[in-house]
């Protein structure tokens, strides 16, 4: 449950995961990538809303992307026929991590889930930001923010890492369906810090890690969830992912985390939780008073 709390805090700080790194730029440039269907005025407010800067450089998502990295685990329907949310991406010092931030008009996919995403990407060194022109999925994003890096860094992302970065989010939106955001994010992390450590062999070894990793985080799974992240993960594991990176990643961010709560910050949000459940129990007692 250690863990589970650690995630949890994680996410208010966006430490989890690693950091974008774009070859031909430098710390501080802002890239954006906007959905193709927004209409002019609805550009204008979302360059506004992010604080562009001017003559920004800016990357346009269809709707037929979407689709055709979306299309194999999202009903049609559901990706809808227009591309509207949108992101924008400031290039941050190498080993600065990835800070992922949306927006209440982001209705579907959580910073978590952008994150581990992106981290499966090779997305890093970036602060990303994540809004809609009104209430919308956010599933256009991850394909804007993909494509962006390969604009920007020069380097083609192979295929079949864009699907299973986009096949990990929609699984983990599916899960969390059943037990909650934040529980499914936490339980994919957990998953690949402990394939990170420890490389599974075999299936069974696979099986393993992620029935205890769930057993750890408090989380029941059904078979058919076990089988269906076993699925996920054995393609992961064939893909050309450096499995190591992502174990000094997620540990960086328990040590940015650990700084944190021995800073005086730290400490003053620490003490102010601490009075907001003595009150609550206060509140609690005097009921029955």
């Amino acid at each position: 449950m250690r863990y589970k709390r650690i995630l949890s805090f994680l996410l208010l700080f966006s430490l989890i995961f690693p950091s974008l790194s774009f070859a031909d730029a430098t710390p501080g440039d802002v890239i954006l990538t906007l959905g193709q269907d927004l209409t002019e005025t609805q550009k204008d407010a979302i360059l506004k809303e992010m604080n562009a800067p001017e003559n920004p450089q800016i990357v346009v998502v269809t709707n037929a992307e979407e689709h055709q990295y979306l299309g194999n685990y999202i009903p049609k329907a559901r990706i809808g026929n227009k591309a509207l949310s949108s992101a924008s991406i400031t290039i941050g010092e190498k080993g600065s991590g990835l800070d992922v931030t949306i927006s209440k008009h982001i209705t579907l996919i959580t910073e978590e889930m952008y994150a581990n995403a992106l981290i499966t990407a090779g997305v890093k060194d970036a602060k990303i930001y994540v809004t809609g022109p009104f209430d919308v999925s956010g599933t256009a994003a991850l394909t804007g923010i993909i494509k962006a890096y390969e604009i920007s860094s020069d380097q083609v992302i192979p295929e079949d890492v864009k699907q299973i970065a986009n096949e990990e989010m929609v699984e983990t939106t599916k899960l969390s369906e059943k037990i909650g955001a934040e529980d499914a994010a936490a339980l994919m992390a957990k998953i690949k810090d402990e394939i990170a450590k420890n490389a599974p062999k075999n299936d069974e070894e696979l099986r393993t890690i992620i029935v205890n990793a769930a057993n750890d985080l408090g989380i029941t799974l059904t078979d058919a969830d076990i089988d269906r992240l076993m699925d996920l993960f054995k393609k992961l594991m064939d893909l050309n992912i450096d499995w190591n990176q992502v174990g000094e990643q997620l540990n960086l961010a328990k040590e940015k985390l650990t700084n944190f709560l021995e800073s005086e910050e730290g400490q003053g949000f620490l003490d102010k939780l601490k009075e907001f459940f003595v009150s609550l129990i206060d509140a609690i007692k005097n009921l029955f008073k």
